[in-house]
């Protein structure tokens, strides 16, 4: 049911690496294969200036679905660390004091693993009362701190904000937003509409996220909650105006709209 007071704040998240964590620890760091609930909260409150120890109660009650334009594929990046003092690193264990020890036999440099989704576009829209959305647009368009897309080191690439819409159902929305893939992708998709792949928050929904942060504050770690989503293919226009129509392509005998590699971004 939609209601006057409230809102829809839409962003594009596109940048060349986008890392949305997961559940992953210590030496391996994973991404989901699209944006969390806990990293666009993260995005918007570092455009309001919010300290990691501030409240998060009014942006946890926002209603998310996000669109899938150009889901991008994994990269693994393979990373070495050591003590810039050029001492044995530390081990999980602790002593007594409760301290970290050394590890035993020296151990000076280490190995983590960290995925990306390199190459990926997808549409995010909030839902929320109106006073609120309408200042978290204005923070998006002038942020107080850096905007990155799950990690520091993921910038995103041009406006983050496509601007504010109607109270409407998620699903409607995202259905509205016109398509978001880079000029590349488009130019692979020869007929007039393009189906998406949408997931949205929904009380009703028959699928769980745990992915709602209670807080951002290192001191006490963050704990997630669960939430419920459904997902969903969306129609969006292409632009692209009709094809002539032919039983199949010459040559390949496969039907001019069937992309069996569309979900890959080839």
């Amino acid at each position: 049911m939609t209601t006057p007071d409230h809102a829809t704040l839409v962003l594009r998240l596109a940048a060349p690496l986008q890392s949305w964590g997961g559940p992953s620890r210590y030496n391996r760091r994973e991404t989901r294969p699209q944006p969390t609930k806990s990293g666009i909260l993260g995005l918007l409150a570092a455009a309001e200036g919010r300290t990691r120890e501030a409240s998060l109660t009014d942006l946890v009650g926002l209603q998310l679905g996000v669109r899938v334009d150009q889901p991008g594929t994994l990269l693994r990046d393979y990373h070495t660390y050591s003590d810039y003092r050029g001492g044995p690193l530390l081990s999980a264990k602790v002593n007594a004091k409760g301290r970290q020890t050394r590890t035993t036999p020296a151990k000076y440099t280490g190995v983590t693993q960290r995925f990306y989704l390199q190459d990926a576009v997808f549409v995010a829209a909030l839902r929320g009362p109106k006073p609120l959305i309408e200042s978290l647009e204005h923070a998006v368009r002038h942020p107080a701190f850096p905007l990155s897309l799950g990690r520091r080191s993921c910038p995103p690439t041009g406006p983050v904000s496509l601007g504010l819409r109607p109270d409407a159902p998620l699903e409607q929305t995202l259905t509205e937003v016109p398509w978001q893939a880079s000029r590349h992708r488009r130019n692979q998709i020869r007929g007039t509409e393009v189906s998406l792949e949408a997931t949205v928050e929904d009380p009703a929904g028959d699928q769980l996220a745990v992915d709602v942060p209670n807080t951002y504050d290192l001191k006490t770690g963050t704990q997630f909650s669960r939430r419920t989503v459904r997902h969903r293919w969306v129609t969006v226009p292409t632009g692209h105006a009709p094809q002539p129509d032919h039983t199949t392509n010459p040559g390949t005998g496969r039907h001019p709209d069937h992309d069996p590699f569309a979900l890959l971004g080839w």
